[in-house]
């Protein structure tokens, strides 16, 4: 009996790939035999981490077990069910396709074909498991009758351990300036231009004294990166940073300098960033929407509005108030432990094994 985990792309620094792997790694731990199969492997990754479907669908029997990582538009949204075995699906969500409207076509037609495939899949497995209860509501939205387990991201949170980059920490850190962040890819999606809008009112009411970094790559969202840098020119506003994809130690970095982590986004599945987050003790605040009041779990702020006045005031509020900030951080720290890399592991191995076992309700 071997475990096979399915997804379409396996990319590097990617949510659902670190998830892959991550699970590659506790299954091999608790003593399963497991391989993982993409359609694309990125060439960054270690060499022996994936196997390419392009060299063919692996043999599989009724025996094993297929571990199937939804969320995008794929081919294996169709071709899934014609292996016999049982099957477990892990949803991570899919952006709806009217965000990328304008923006990227290609983008758009893709998570239509993703939705298509979503429901398409209703029935045809066994199992799943979603990142946040948010997921998990899809799920049934979408016609999923079969049992449904929430199960987080798993986070291994030892690579936070990373050295960050020493030449951001010197150039963004110890000037006297607020640093406020926001950690995403650069798509429509995440609103960064709901944030760039709240610095702007910061930025020349409240603190010149500020940055605002952009931390993600904008590979495929040139167009929304580039309306975004327009915007910033047509507000007249200095110290906006876009950093393009960047490489692990300079992303830690970035946590290391900031003081406030602002997040403007209108649809998220789970949003590893807000744990990113926690975990280097930068005070969240954060729109109301999808997932992430139930990422935060009670912790940060979580605001429904986006008024950039009231968002600037209130940065300047847990910037400037100690005790505030104080209680922030230890409400996030306290949320962090749900979200243990042993907690996790833990809770997906029962999961696995109640599944196995055929004791899922």
């Amino acid at each position: 009996m071997k475990i096979v985990q399915f997804l379409p792309t396996l990319a590097f620094g990617d949510a659902v790939g670190n998830d892959t792997v991550a699970l590659q790694r506790a299954m091999c731990e608790l003593g399963y035999e497991t391989e993982i199969y993409a359609e694309a492997v990125d060439q960054r990754l270690p060499k022996g981490t994936a196997s390419d479907l392009c060299g063919g669908m692996p043999d599989i029997s009724e025996d094993d077990y297929i571990i199937y990582h939804m969320s995008t538009g794929s081919k294996l949204n169709y071709s899934l069910e014609n292996y016999k075995c049982r099957k477990l699906m892990i949803y991570h969500n899919i952006t709806p396709p009217h965000f990328f409207d304008g923006y990227n076509a290609e983008a758009a037609t893709n998570a239509q074909y993703g939705l298509d495939g979503l429901r398409h899949l209703a029935g045809k497995v066994d199992y799943c498991m979603a990142d946040s209860e948010f997921n998990k509501q899809d799920l049934i939205d979408a016609g999923f009758e079969c049992p449904i387990d929430v199960r987080p991201i798993l986070i291994p949170f030892k690579d936070y351990e990373t050295k960050p980059d020493a030449s951001i920490i010197k150039k963004y850190s110890g000037d006297g300036w607020t640093n406020i962040i926001f950690v995403g890819r650069i798509a429509p999606n995440k609103k960064q231009q709901d944030i760039i809008s709240a610095f702007c009112y910061y930025k020349k009411h409240v603190n010149p004294k500020s940055r605002l970094i952009l931390v993600g790559s904008y590979g495929g969202m040139e167009k929304y990166c580039n309306r975004l840098k327009k915007y910033v020119s047509a507000l007249g506003l200095e110290d906006v940073i876009f950093t393009g994809h960047i490489k692990f130690p300079e992303i830690l970095a970035y946590y290391h300098v900031a003081d406030v982590f602002l997040c403007m986004s209108e649809h998220e599945g789970f949003c590893v960033p807000l744990v990113e987050a926690m975990y280097f003790g930068v005070p969240v605040i954060a729109y109301k929407s999808c997932a992430v009041p139930w990422t935060l779990g009670g912790s940060g702020i979580v605001v429904d509005s986006k008024d950039p006045a009231e968002l600037a005031l209130l940065i300047d509020r847990v910037v400037s108030d100690s005790s505030l900030r104080q209680k922030m951080t230890d409400g996030q720290k306290k949320r962090l432990e749900d979200f243990t890399y042993e907690k996790i592991k833990a809770l997906f191995a029962r999961q696995l094994s109640n599944f196995i076992s055929g004791d899922v309700k």
